[in-house]
């Protein structure tokens, strides 16, 4: 579905991690969820290997030089459209020699030099395959369901149930409602999975997560 939130890989490079907590409020801000954060500092080694498609450039050694200068922050974010709307957040190296006051990118902000550019984002969704893997080695690239299919699967196999516990919770009025209601949910749960058994084949996505 076009609507399936994808994943792409935002670097916070060593010249703007000393903002980055005003940088992942902006982030926050426009609508990404930040799935992964990871402050770490990489060997140029490490910096030659998550750049080799830059290798044979002239800019390469300088940069795998400056990106080992200090830490970085990796950050995994999710929304719709997330690859191009991180590259349209970050901006253009250009946006730093901007003298428009109305340009608004964060390397316009954060920004110094074609080098000291303040962030990276995935250029595809290969790539941001490629380099959520090799920040976050342990992690399963699958597609965040979408807000419509998340909605459904609520309504089909959530809500039902949870608005018959709390039709009960209100008869009886126990002491402490949060753990009687827990109680009663693990005592009910097999209605919900008796009504998604009967749909096995509804809302695909859900069944990877």
């Amino acid at each position: 579905s076009n609507l399936t939130i994808k994943r792409t890989l935002a670097i916070i490079k060593p010249d703007a991690v000393h903002k980055s907590e005003e940088i992942e409020d902006v982030i926050l801000k426009e609508g990404f969820t930040i799935l992964q954060k990871r402050r770490l500092q990489l060997t140029q080694e490490q910096c030659s290997n998550f750049y080799a498609d830059q290798h044979g450039k002239a800019i390469f050694p300088r940069l795998i030089i400056f990106m080992s200068s200090g830490p970085i922050i990796a950050l995994t974010l999710a929304r719709t459209n997330a690859i191009a709307h991180w590259k349209s957040l970050m901006g253009q190296i250009t946006d730093m020699e901007s003298v428009e006051t109305e340009t608004k990118s964060l390397r316009a902000k954060y920004g110094t030099s074609e080098l000291k550019n303040a962030f990276h984002g995935s250029d595809s969704f290969p790539a941001a395959e490629r380099e959520i893997k090799f920040m976050f080695p342990n992690s399963v690239i699958e597609p965040t369901p979408s807000k419509e299919s998340t909605q459904e699967y609520l309504s089909r196999y959530v809500n039902p149930t949870l608005l018959r516990g709390l039709t009960e919770l209100c008869k009886h009025k126990p002491f402490n409602p949060c753990v009687w209601l827990a109680d009663w949910l693990m005592k009910n749960k097999e209605h919900g999975k008796m009504e998604k058994e009967k749909n096995p084949n509804n809302n695909r996505e859900w069944n990877r997560v």
